[in-house]
Parts: C-alpha cells; sequence; structure tokens
C-alpha cells in the first residue's frame, strides 16, 4: 500500500510532507505534488504531515486521484521526452514543472 496525495494540494504545495518523507519520493509538478508509488515505503509520515489532509493510503484515496498520482510516474506528460518513471528521489531531479492532465486541468 502507498500513499496518494489528492485534491487538496492542488495550488497549496505546503511541502511540510516533502521535509518528512525519508525516501525523498514526493515530486513537485506544477499545480500539485506526486508521490511515487515505486518508490514510497508506506511510513506514513507524509500523511501526518501534511496540514491540507491531502495525503492518504492509496485504497483510502479517490479513484481519480489513485490513477493520476500513477499517471505522473507512468505516462510522459506534455512537454516531456519520457515517462518520469523512477528516478530514485525528487531532490536530484528538482520540480518537473508539469501536471499529469487531470490536474491541469482543473
Amino acid at each position: 500500500m502507498t500513499y496518494v496525495i489528492g485534491a487538496s494540494c492542488v495550488d497549496i504545495m505546503d511541502r511540510s510532507c516533502v521535509e518528512e518523507c525519508p525516501v525523498d519520493c514526493i515530486y513537485e509538478g506544477e499545480r500539485k505534488l506526486y508521490i511515487n508509488p515505486m518508490e514510497c515505503i508506506d511510513c506514513g509520515a507524509c500523511e501526518v504531515a501534511c496540514p491540507e489532509q491531502a495525503i492518504t493510503v492509496d485504497r483510502k484515496a479517490d479513484p481519480d486521484f489513485r490513477a493520476d498520482n500513477r499517471t505522473f510516474f507512468t505516462e510522459v506528460l506534455p512537454g516531456r521526452d519520457s515517462a518520469l518513471g523512477s528516478p530514485g528521489g525528487a531532490t536530484p531531479l528538482g520540480p518537473v514543472g508539469v501536471d499529469t492532465p487531470l490536474v491541469s486541468g482543473r
């Protein structure tokens, strides 16, 4: 089970979760943060740290945002040549600067 960042993060991006994540698996889009399901260790530190209550376990997450979270890593995003995949940490990559179609369309 991994964690998913939902709708209440769009245009907020408090980033408290990023500071608490021990494995650096929270990536920054343009308007929202995304948790890499292949890198998340299911520790729950991000969920507790989020003041917006935007993070939940994937089995309880909104199905649209659960799918959207995976899309950020598995599909080619606008302006990119390839899918992000599992780069092994968000910090070295830096902000991705683009969101999924679901978030961009809001």
